[in-house]
């Protein structure tokens, strides 16, 4: 019998270099980032009820979306995240639940989701796996990749469920504080145990 596995983890823990060596090995690996920015796109489902929400100066000339503007909104007010939340999560939730319907005929669906815990959704999965690193990595990490001062990455670390906390929650945990080799050694043991199950 197919699982469905949750795979989550914090903003910069590593869940991204996770879900790409598991694509390698021949997982299905559904993306709610990808689905968010395929309902975010220009052109995309949410554009009007974001423009609506966020006024007219979210979007370029183009049509294109402000993420940068989007995400010092949201990451330093609760209530418009909700907002945008209620608008993106519906969208990527049709979207991804009728691909894992096709995928998992044919073999586990990884759903690779940040915000797992936050919006209930381990709920549907048959277990969760997190990605976890110690709060400095996590800020060293973000500050160098997405090119924010600390306090930026603090907001949005600040912004989900504690790590700690998605790690006491799920059935398997995988350390990126070490190497990139040591995680892969971690998901290679994971999989052996999930192809026994």
């Amino acid at each position: 019998m197919y699982k469905v596995i949750g795979l989550t983890g914090g903003i910069a823990s590593g869940k991204t270099t996770v879900s790409d060596y598991l694509k390698e090995h021949g997982y299905t690996v559904l993306d709610a980032d990808a689905y968010s920015r395929k309902t975010t796109a220009k052109g995309g489902p949410a554009i009007p009820a974001i423009i609506e929400a966020f006024g007219e100066d979210i979007v370029d000339a183009d049509g294109e979306l402000d993420r940068k503007k989007l995400g010092s909104i949201i990451f330093n007010d609760a209530g418009k995240r909700r907002e945008l939340n209620a608008i993106v999560h519906p969208l990527i939730r049709d979207m991804m639940n009728a691909d894992e319907a096709e995928f998992i005929k044919k073999g586990h669906v990884f759903l690779d989701i940040p915000l797992l815990f936050e919006n209930g959704l381990n709920e549907r999965c048959d277990l969760v796996v997190t990605v976890f690193v110690d709060r400095d990595t996590q800020i060293r990490r973000l500050t160098a990749r997405n090119d924010l001062t600390i306090e930026e990455a603090e907001a949005r670390i600040n912004s989900q469920m504690p790590l700690t906390e998605k790690v006491e929650r799920s059935e398997y945990r995988l350390d990126n504080n070490g190497s990139v080799e040591k995680l892969y050694e971690q998901i290679d043991k994971f999989t052996e145990e999930l192809e026994s199950l």
